[in-house]
């Protein structure tokens, strides 16, 4: 499976595709940014960050897209242009039907380093030797894509069989409903 981690930026977005599967070692396809000036305007980067997604999409045909969920933060105006940015990255996979996943900071860093609260050099560290890198990704935004990635490649699947289950029981569960109630199906 090729995994596109977006870790969401408006002047740096970084973007890490990987492939994989779980239980085997995630492989390294490209790692790199999408960058806004920020003297542009709000709709000048977003669509800047809509045509840099886009060729990545295009140019590495992912399996499926993760993105990192935007939590609450101090500076309501990087949250704000953070949100914006996964909102496009979002977009531009669903455009194309790709499933999207969206992970916590927390979740990305308990999957990539065993840890939660890992600190951006403890990721950077583990993205390096997971991926068998000879330096460091830099900046931190491409070692936060690649470990969204990883964290998607290693936890996706899993996630992607609870939810199946769950509907295979909530439409069992219907179907009886009905057929209980006299109903035929």
């Amino acid at each position: 499976m090729r995994v596109l981690g977006v870790d969401p930026g408006l002047t740096r977005c970084g973007l890490g595709v990987v492939d994989g599967a779980p239980g085997r070692p995630p492989s390294l396809v490209a790692a790199g940014l999408v960058r806004t000036p920020a003297a542009d305007d709000i709709a000048a980067r977003l669509l800047a960050l809509e045509a840099g997604i886009d060729c990545w999409l295009s140019r590495h045909r992912p399996d499926a897209v993760a993105v990192e969920r935007v939590f609450s933060q101090h500076n309501v105006r990087t949250v704000m242009g953070t949100a914006q940015a996964g909102a496009v990255a979002v977009l531009c996979a669903a455009r194309r039907g790709l499933p999207v996943a969206l992970h916590t900071p927390s979740e990305i860093k308990a999957a990539v380093t065993g840890h939660g609260r890992a600190d951006k050099d403890q990721v950077t560290t583990m993205v390096t030797r997971l991926l068998r890198m000879a330096d460091p990704p830099r900046p931190a935004d491409t070692a936060d894509a690649l470990a969204l990635a990883i964290c998607q490649l290693w936890r996706g699947g899993t996630q992607d069989r609870l939810a199946a289950a769950a509907r295979a029981a909530s439409s069992a569960a219907a179907s009886s409903a009905a057929l209980g109630a006299g109903g035929t199906r």
